[in-house]
């Protein structure tokens, strides 16, 4: 067994008000998982306030709960401030402004189809064409330069689980694997998708070859929404990388990209009670 050398990548707080546990049990799990840090990513909040995100007053106390933790495990663990914003064509100058102040380890950029806005917007009862726009959404979220990381992209499948057909959707979707490669942004392979109505992960292997094809850096996160799952599955995701054609597993700290390869990441990682889950 190696040093710890990765990074949870995904994670929430009770302040989403649809997850539980602590920044301080989120951690407490990371360290157990022989992980050297943890970047918790809570739902943002957002101009008109959506019921799984904070509330705009809820921020300072964010800042204050992970400060908590970062203080309780500094010296064994990196405790850090992320955040998971959701992405919307209007809601890209309020993003700009919101994270143009703040000091933060890692940024997702999320598109989530099945958040009543989102459909209210763009689903015309058309299940292939409300794939493509979610995949062209990916794309423009990449082209703001504004997130380090793409998560759980492609979590339309989901949404009509009996009209998602990859063969049928993948030229769209290297289409818009084009534009992102253009900007540097990383994708993001999340362990939770085992537990939506497509089990497996996000995304699908096809996909993710076709990202290992266009060296587009990927990052593990589990979603956790309980402390219990930081980490889940991820030695299952990181031999999913290694069949897909990916050598290293990529992480970010203080907004700046770090890689490990595959094999280190495999042998730093230590069996704990997320191995329940496995």
């Amino acid at each position: 067994m190696s040093a710890p050398v990765l990074f949870e990548s995904h994670c929430h707080t009770p302040l989403c008000r649809h997850a539980v546990g602590s920044p301080s049990e989120y951690a407490r799990f990371a360290l157990e998982r022989g992980l050297a840090g943890i970047n918790i990513t809570c739902h943002g909040p957002t101009p008109r306030e959506w019921g799984h995100c904070m509330a705009q007053s809820e921020w300072p106390k964010y800042l204050e709960i992970i400060e908590a933790a970062r203080v309780e495990f500094e010296g064994q663990l990196e405790v850090k401030v992320g955040i998971e914003c959701d992405f919307l064509p209007s809601l890209v100058s309020y993003w700009r402004e919101f994270l143009a102040d703040k000091k933060l380890s890692h940024v997702l950029g999320s598109v989530h189809p099945q958040v009543a806005d989102y459909r209210a917007q763009f689903w015309h009862g058309d299940a292939l064409g409300y794939q493509k726009t979610y995949f062209k959404h990916l794309a423009d979220a990449a082209e703001t330069g504004l997130f380090d990381t793409l998560s759980h992209p492609d979590l339309v499948k989901n949404s009509t689980p009996q009209e998602w057909d990859v063969k049928r959707i993948m030229p769209h979707v290297c289409r818009q694997l084009d534009r992102i490669q253009k900007t540097g942004v990383a994708m993001e392979l999340n362990t939770s998708g085992v537990l939506k109505r497509i089990p497996e992960m996000n995304p699908n292997p096809a996909m993710l070859r076709e990202i290992a094809a266009r060296d587009i850096p990927i990052v593990l996160g589990a979603d956790a929404h309980v402390p219990e799952r930081v980490a889940d599955r991820f030695e299952e995701a990181l031999g999913l990388l290694a069949r897909c054609g990916f050598s290293h597993v990529s992480f970010f700290v203080d907004r700046k990209r770090r890689e490990v390869s595959i094999e280190t990441a495999r042998q730093s990682l230590k069996k704990g009670a997320t191995a329940l889950f496995e």
